[in-house]
């Protein structure tokens, strides 16, 4: 992938998510472009959920694109090709044999999925290697016991990194997201785990219209690159899965999933929930820093505050995602 002006890092390897599990039915195929590649997610008629690279191999239609699922395969539209969610072709309908590498192994890169936390997770690597770690599981995302999960969606023109750093970047919330002072921020590294958290004073409006001062507490588990799951507390507890996905080296797909324990509806609680999403992806929440994201660089030597010592710590931790020969990528199979 050729390195832009703005961010000049390839698409860190990782979990990522690609689509929410009750939104993708069996027999649904859909042509997504992550990581730079055009893909195709199905779920074939056994419920089983698979990602393929999308050209098929034969001729090179895209199985996005007039696909079908025809039980546990995807057929291509173009000569009826199929193939199962490992990428081996089951079967060429007017052929009496199939090309001898069919029989061999995959002809088509199929990328690891897990279902979990309602998410779809496709691991990539920008050299096709297996998967580093396991993808975290949080059971309240869930659970029948706490609520629908409440989703939003953005996109922006940044990469992970830079939406990762917010974390860590403490001052920032006092002049992008109006907080009375820069929150109190810490940091634990260990492995493709990171472990954040702040804590602070934030404003917020009463139902009765007033407004108060509250300590807030913000901790946080990134794994890998993408995928991070965070819990607020303010008026309430919230939890907040941040899945950000990167289209190219420079646009992404964000999204904010929210829970939180089952309340009654139109009972305070449930305002007090509702309230927080309205602040954490509203006017001052997300949606301040996207026209920054939308139009900074990546500074590789920032000038930096003694203060700011953790921005530099994220960063020696977030370097170990990056393949930096990844315009190589290994040849699919013929």
């Amino acid at each position: 992938m050729p390195e832009t002006r703005r961010f000049p890092q390839p698409i860190p390897y990782g979990w990522y998510f690609v689509g929410y599990c009750d939104e993708l039915t069996p027999c649904d195929v859909r042509p997504l472009h992550y990581f730079g590649r055009d893909l195709v997610l199905f779920r074939n008629a056994e419920g089983r959920a698979g990602m393929l690279d999308a050209h098929c191999p034969h001729l090179g239609a895209h199985l996005g694109h007039g696909g079908k699922i025809d039980g546990d395969l995807i057929r291509c539209a173009f000569h009826g090709w199929a193939y199962d969610t490992d990428g081996w072709c089951r079967d060429v309908p007017y052929a009496s044999s199939m090309p001898p590498a069919c029989r061999r192994e995959p002809v088509i890169h199929s990328y690891p999925l897990t279902e979990a936390n309602g998410v779809i997770w496709a691991w990539y690597h920008p050299h096709n290697i297996a998967p580093l770690f396991d993808v975290e599981v949080y059971p309240q995302f869930t659970d029948p016991s706490w609520a629908t999960q409440t989703r939003f969606e953005w996109r922006v023109a940044i990469n992970p990194q830079e939406v990762a750093e917010n974390a860590v970047d403490a001052a920032h919330f006092q002049f992008v997201h109006g907080s009375p002072a820069p929150p109190e921020g810490h940091g634990v590294y260990e492995g493709h785990i990171r472990r954040t958290g702040t804590d602070g004073i934030a404003e917020v409006q009463l139902a009765d219209g007033s407004t108060q001062q509250i300590k807030t507490a913000v901790r946080s588990v990134a794994n890998g690159a993408g995928q991070k799951i965070t819990m607020l507390q303010g008026v309430t507890r919230v939890w907040l899965m941040v899945l950000i996905t990167p289209i190219e080296t420079d646009d992404a797909e964000l999204r904010f999933a929210f829970t939180h324990p089952q309340t009654e509806a139109g009972s305070p609680e449930a305002a007090a929930f509702a309230q927080a999403c309205d602040r954490i992806a509203g006017e001052t929440g997300v949606i301040a820093d996207i026209p920054i994201w939308n139009h900074k660089i990546h500074r590789e030597r920032p000038l930096l505050c003694e203060s700011e010592e953790q921005i530099v710590k994220f960063r020696r931790w977030f370097e170990q995602f990056y393949v930096h020969d990844a315009n190589r990528r290994e040849a699919a199979p013929e």
